[in-house]
């Protein structure tokens, strides 16, 4: 282990040295990815392992009477007002925001700190999304509103320690909004719910520590224990998480990538060979097409914009596909346009660039239909076309399967196509007119796609697309699913997966000196199934608020309930730490944007962005006050507490005081992270191997692959619509900054319903009437009460809610095929008037709701 202080103790405190800076690729070119690629960890289709039996549905409705810790959000109105939706993104309006809300969390002071250095080659990695970064010229402001929202929570300089939490009983702390509990401030020290208790109190490390230890060597197996990721967490935490779950000896490593691109790891190795996307950002800007499905980058992503953006001024036409009219499909003002005054003006008063050339507004779960469309249409074209729409050249030296697919779509009904997509042939053509004579495609996808029945299915299709056209493995051109939080795909990448490969699991054991685990642990959807049989005892969050992400929020109350401990480390209150077993911890840490200062020094992680590059988070804030540790100083000490003499207590020590340590053991059994230390140290960090980006098919067979699908259709009841869950503008994933949702014209309120004006006209519902919404799924109902509905421009059928608020309606026992995502994006569902409120103006409803 050389280069480690572990085995030099002279090198402790001391850093790799600065390793010098590197030209970045240019438009055009190719990054330099390291040696030979690898495949991937994906093992797809694992469904016979999975547990089938059903689980009752709860009585969502009338849970609130039978727990006083509400597992669900309040149902109190807050206050809605309606306006028109934006057609626009950005702009001054994002700029305001993003100040006013970073200055009013953390101060002016703190504030523009943490602004300045966010995404910066020498800061810290946005907490947010996992949009990449240039790897060029980077904007002194190189960060979007949703990105200064999160840091800015992070960098809350109000402090929720101990005499906040004893002032209110975590019955009180759950009828606060969301939003509240994320305001409430910092946690500050190390806290305990006891049994009995209703309320958390202060406790030392050492014990809490102990507590920890007692309980996971107190179980007869342990696959009793559960250990869930949230995709903010860093590279070098993630890597210990896992290595301490299977040195207990479990693959129970569940975490959110399970609930969102889960399909498309599914869908990617067995097809390409790499669970990930081929892409680089120099890619979107040199593409002719993108086509944008099932994502809302306005909102989810914002900083994808300026890279449609400077795609638009080379060229590039955009199809976007998508249920609802989303303002960031719409149009875009650059917020960096405000800052040159050659463009100040012109930002200021035009409508900024158009996004989209074509908007294919689709069915809720339509978009397989619709691609299948699309590519009728090519193979139409090449029959009138030879050899200049589907590149047969390609398709003979690097593929396998055409002519099954090509027989599949070719013998798709337009009938079909037309009623599931809800798109007709004409407007596919357009589409497919866009596409034929290009080659540089890029389709980009998120949850939208993910989510659905078919999602996997759905992303095959757009690989088969992909695949017929050549447009994959060189510039400009492949697959680019959007990954969402910071470092959710560094995590798969770290080991945390319920599904570790044979090769990946002997490597670690080597390295650490230890036997692995082989047989598969569980993924969310399972963990959350043996919780509720009582099939384990100890559930262990590293970040994340699964109560608030997952499907059944009432079943994975009732499973939380069922633990002996519960364990939530964190750096904010959420609902998800108030829903706790018999004894709980929550246990703050630093967030990205705080300085860790160790034995060693300042230390810094790493995170994984949506395009395969690894690069450096060091914090610049002095943390607040109180008793924080980082998430690897309470790895590691739970780690010697559990294991004691059966690991190498010194090397946890170690990798506690230095985290080169940790890389340096990283890049022994991970392929790509040779030389971790010296490569995490260029600016701008490094990008791991790819082997779609270069045409190197990772598959089984060295091929790039062929599906031949199925596409299936549903029948649904004349009354009954199909929903799906989305964000609103001021949330990022389960946190909620505000109530507001201004891209769409909802303000001071969340428990809304998105219906066409037909379907609320069918129903007897007006604007702003209260309802009540009904899942339905194999016999089973659930209901949430007391929904505000708002008339939206969506598919007839179709409606939209957010989650958290409407996750109860999701059924657990509803996924995709072959990755078990949940079905967020199709959840069959009846609306009817709250009858003693239906019709009233609003000033009564509210009246008789307070």
């Amino acid at each position: 282990m050389e280069d480690s202080p572990i085995n030099d103790p002279g090198k402790a405190g001391k850093t790799h040295q600065q390793a010098a800076e590197k030209n970045a690729p240019q438009s055009g070119q190719r990054p330099d990815q390291g040696t030979a690629p690898t495949n991937d960890h994906y093992r797809p289709d694992p469904q016979h392992e999975r547990d089938e039996s059903v689980i009752p549905a709860p009585d969502v409705a009338n849970a609130k009477y039978h727990h006083p810790i509400l597992a669900q959000p309040p149902e109190a109105p807050t206050g809605i007002r309606l306006e028109q939706r934006a057609t626009v993104a950005a702009g001054v309006t994002a700029v305001l925001k993003s100040m006013e809300f970073s200055w009013g969390e953390s101060g002016v002071s703190r504030g523009t700190q943490v602004l300045l250095k966010m995404n910066q080659k020498d800061g810290f990695d946005c907490s947010s999304c996992a949009w990449p970064d240039p790897d060029d010229h980077r904007s002194v402001a190189e960060f979007c509103e949703n990105g200064a929202k999160a840091s800015a929570s992070d960098a809350d300089s109000k402090p929720a320690g101990p005499e906040f939490f004893a002032r209110h009983s975590l019955a009180e702390l759950s009828k606060m909004t969301d939003r509240d509990q994320n305001n409430a401030g910092r946690l500050t020290h190390p806290l305990v719910k006891r049994p009995g208790d209703n309320h958390y109190s202060p406790i030392a490390w050492p014990e809490a520590f102990q507590i920890i230890a007692d309980n996971l060597n107190a179980l007869d197996s342990p696959n009793e224990a559960v250990f869930y990721t949230s995709g903010k967490v860093p590279n070098e935490p993630a890597f210990l998480f896992q290595l301490f779950a299977k040195m207990l000896g479990t693959n129970n490593l569940p975490d959110c990538s399970n609930m969102c691109h889960e399909s498309s790891g599914a869908a990617l190795s067995p097809t390409l060979g790499l669970g990930k996307g081929s892409v680089t950002l120099n890619d979107i800007y040199e593409a002719e097409v993108i086509l944008i499905i099932g994502q809302n980058p306005g909102t989810n992503h914002p900083r994808m914009l300026t890279a449609l953006q400077k795609a638009k001024k080379n060229g590039a036409k955009i199809i976007s596909v998508n249920p609802l009219l989303e303002a960031g499909l719409m149009n875009f003002k650059n917020p960096q346009d405000f800052m040159n005054p050659i463009k100040a003006l012109g930002a200021l008063l035009g409508d900024g660039t158009q996004i989209t050339d074509l908007f294919l507004q689709v069915r809720v779960d339509g978009d397989m239909a619709l691609l299948r469309g699309i590519m009728k249409h090519l193979f139409e074209a090449e029959d009138m076309n030879p050899g200049q729409v589907v590149d047969r050249g390609f398709i003979k030296e690097h593929t396998t399967g055409f002519e099954s697919f090509e027989q599949n779509i070719r013998n798709t009904a337009w009938e079909d196509i037309e009623e599931l997509s809800g798109i007709s042939r004409e407007k596919l053509l357009e589409a497919a007119n866009l596409i034929a004579r290009k080659q540089k495609i890029i389709t980009c996808w998120a949850m939208g796609v993910t989510q659905q029945r078919q999602g996997v299915q759905t992303i095959q299709e757009i690989v088969n697309l992909h695949l017929m056209k050549g447009a994959i493995g060189k510039p400009g051109a492949g697959t680019c699913p959007v990954r969402g939080h910071s470092n959710v795909q560094g995590d798969r990448t770290m080991g945390i997966w319920e599904q570790p490969t044979k090769e990946f699991q002997d490597a670690l054991g080597k390295e650490f000196n230890f036997t692995p685990p082989y047989e598969h642990g569980y993924d969310t959807v399972e963990a959350i199934k043996a919780m509720y049989k009582g099939k384990t005892k100890v559930f262990f969050s590293l970040g994340g608020n699964l109560l608030a992400a997952g499907p059944d929020t009432e079943i994975i109350a009732e499973g939380m309930r069922k633990q002996k401990l519960t364990v939530f480390v964190g750096t904010k209150l959420n609902r998800g730490h108030l829903t706790t077993g018999e004894t709980s911890l929550l246990l703050p840490c630093f967030a990205h944007a705080d300085i860790d200062m160790q034995k060693s020094g300042h230390q810094m992680t790493s995170c994984e962005n949506s395009m395969g590059v690894v690069s450096q988070n060091k914090g610049v804030l002095v943390p607040v006050e109180g008793q924080m540790m980082s998430e690897v100083a309470i790895l590691c000490g739970v780690a010697i507490a559990t294991l004691g003499e059966r690991t190498n207590i010194a090397d946890w020590v170690a990798m506690t005081e230095n985290y080169d340590v940790i890389r340096d053991h990283i890049s022994r059994v991970i392929p790509g992270f040779e030389k971790f230390n010296e490569q995490l140290r260029q600016p701008g960090g490094f990008y791991l191997p790819n082997g779609p980006r270069e045409r190197k098919f990772t598959t089984k067979n060295g091929k790039a692959n062929f599906t031949t699908t199925e596409l299936e259709k549903y029948q649904v009841e004349p009354d009954q619509l199909i929903l799906m869950t989305v964000r609103s503008h001021d949330q990022f994933n389960t946190t909620i900054y505000d109530y507001n949702d201004r891209y769409r014209g909802v303000y001071g309120e969340r428990r809304v319903l998105f219906m066409n004006p037909q379907d609320m006209a069918d129903r007897g519902i007006k604007a702003k009437d209260f309802i009540d919404i009904t899942s339905h799924f194999k016999g089973e109902k659930r209901t949430v009460e007391k929904f505000i509905a708002v008339p939206y421009e969506i598919p007839k059928g179709n409606v939209a809610a957010y989650f958290p608020e409407a996750n109860p309606l999701v059924p657990v026992g509803s996924v995709a095929k072959v990755s078990n995502t949940p079905t967020s994006k199709y959840v069959v569902v009846t609306v009817v008037p709250t009858r003693k409120t239906v019709g009233a103006p609003l000033e009564e409803r509210l009246a008789v709701e307070a």
